[in-house]
């Protein structure tokens, strides 16, 4: 499925959901689906702006992927287990309305829609570091937001079952 159509399916996925199903956390220390929407939007954003960064950049940078970047591209996706993240970056907020997420959602799709061209476009030797990944181009940062979609999607479906809708 590409990344386009998965994201469009986040989407239709909203009808399925109360905003007060969306705004429960199960458990602390465990997002609510409303969190978890509003983290891969915010990823997807920041990745946006390292294509754009990547698709900027005059400097070359020999440097690569890590060993867990190259497994990942190699196999399209995050490694299939939960990844801790540091607490500066465990923040997502619970939604206002399902319509503001729907919104923010279809911000993605066409800021990725626009960026894509510009992604193809760049020079691959254009990198910005990724956290575990290593350095990465623009068109390997486009990807990586389809990559972190289909990660989540366990996650959605653990929080699904938490609410009874499975």
């Amino acid at each position: 499925m590409s990344e386009y159509r998965l994201i469009e399916e986040y989407r239709r996925q909203l009808g399925r959901y109360t905003l007060e199903q969306l705004r429960q956390v199960p458990e602390a220390g465990v997002w609510s689906l409303g969190q978890m929407y509003d983290h891969l939007i915010a990823v997807a954003h920041e990745y946006l702006d390292h294509v754009e960064a990547c698709s900027a950049a005059e400097a070359q940078q020999p440097l690569g992927k890590t060993t867990a970047g190259e497994e990942a591209f190699r196999t399209g996706g995050f490694p299939p287990v939960k990844i801790p993240l540091p607490d500066s970056m465990n923040r997502a907020d619970n939604p206002d309305s399902i319509a503001s997420l729907d919104e923010r959602l279809r911000q993605v799709i066409s800021r990725m829609r626009e960026l894509e061209g510009r992604a193809l476009g760049a020079n691959i030797h254009g990198k910005v570091e990724h956290g575990g990944f290593g350095w990465l181009n623009a068109q390997e940062w486009h990807a990586l937001i389809g990559m972190h979609f289909r990660h989540h999607l366990r996650q959605k479906l653990e929080l699904e079952e938490r609410l009874g809708l499975q």
